[in-house]
């Protein structure tokens, strides 16, 4: 396993009921480790409370991270910075196993887990898709108060319009039912 990866373990084997604190810290070379390509580099502080008993672990992620991305208007490199919580538990069961997201299954007697694929997962989910250098958002249409919006909530629907699809013309028959 690689060093830097190997330095995410947290040995669970024999810990007792109680929380435990642990601190983690990354930079560029931890964002090489995994194939995206969102992420230019950066920076990032994990404080991570385990919370242990008998039946599961309770992850509570506290993520700090300044992170390099590129403008995909001009292509300017940024520096952005993110704040990150996030809870991810193990339940102990008999094979190791995926329920969700949230939630994973441990095989009993399981030494060690790492968390680094999760806090890379938790760090690229909070990226926006559209990424937008500072000096650009205020002239852009999809951004309000400094975050990106899809869909202006101002938008009025017409329900007269003669081209509509069929599907979204019942849907808004029953949005007007509603009101």
């Amino acid at each position: 396993m690689n060093k830097v990866i190997s330095d995410f373990d947290i040995n669970i084997h024999g810990l007792e009921d109680r929380t435990y604190e642990y601190q983690f810290e990354g930079s560029d070379s931890f964002f090489q480790l995994f194939e995206q390509d969102i992420i230019e580099g950066g920076n990032f502080k994990v404080n991570l409370a385990l919370e242990k008993t008998s039946l599961l672990i309770r992850l509570k992620f506290n993520i700090d991270a300044d992170l390099k991305l590129v403008c995909d208007r001009s292509l300017e490199e940024f520096v952005e910075n993110f704040k990150i919580e996030e809870i991810h538990i193990y339940k102990f069961g008999e094979e190791a196993q995926e329920m969700s997201d949230e939630i994973e299954v441990l095989a009993f007697g399981t030494p060690k887990i790492n968390v680094a694929e999760l806090i890379s997962d938790f760090i690229l989910l909070s990226v926006p898709m559209k990424k937008l250098h500072p000096k650009y958002r205020e002239e852009d249409d999809d951004y309000e108060d400094g975050k990106l919006i899809y869909i202006d909530p101002n938008i009025e629907i017409k329900e007269n319009i003669t081209d509509v699809d069929p599907r979204w013309a019942a849907l808004f028959k029953l949005k007007n039912l509603e009101e």
